[in-house]
């Protein structure tokens, strides 16, 4: 889906202008993206295998809700929504827990250019995977994996991607640190 989103600039300030998301991922302008990570209390992170039909990574086992910051939207009601339509999942904003800012960019072979700046969230799944209901042009799947995926990404094949390990590792510490409180 085509949506119009905000450009920011290469520290992540924004701009005052807009565009499609098409054209930020063809001309490369830098914009906003939220990231939610869910986590249950025993331990697991909840990953959804990435529809077939996407441009970016089909069929890849990867965060449990990724999505677009439309223009003009509050950056956490673009994550409890992008949660909702995703996974049909709805978290209380107290319960969104903001872990970090990242800088990626990526020139893909399709010829997208992804300048993101991925606002990070964690959040505790609280309902069982079947309770949730997945929006089949995003996801094909979901799927309770350990933890401890997140810091040996190497070791897998089509589960998250092994060049972005740092990340992953500071997504795992910030939910071990709040498991282990």
């Amino acid at each position: 889906m085509d949506e119009l989103i905000d450009i920011v600039d290469e520290q992540g300030n924004y701009t005052g202008k807009t565009c499609l998301k098409s054209e930020a991922h063809k001309f490369g302008y830098f914009h906003p993206t939220v990231h939610i990570w869910l986590f249950t209390k025993e331990g697991k992170i909840l990953l959804q295998k990435r529809a077939l039909t996407k441009k970016v990574f089909p069929g890849l086992w990867d965060i449990s809700v990724a999505g677009h910051i439309a223009a003009g939207e509050i950056i956490e009601t673009a994550a409890l929504r992008e949660v909702e339509e995703e996974i049909g999942f709805n978290i209380l904003p107290e319960n969104l827990i903001k872990i970090g800012t990242r800088k990626h960019q990526v020139n893909h072979a399709n010829g997208i250019i992804d300048n993101e700046f991925h606002h990070v969230f964690i959040s505790e799944l609280t309902v069982p995977v079947s309770a949730l209901t997945i929006q089949e042009s995003e996801v094909a799947e979901l799927k309770l994996f350990d933890l401890d995926i997140l810091s040996n990404t190497s070791q897998y094949e089509n589960v998250l991607l092994p060049e972005y390990s740092a990340y992953y590792n500071s997504v795992f510490n910030a939910i071990n640190s709040l498991l282990n409180r």
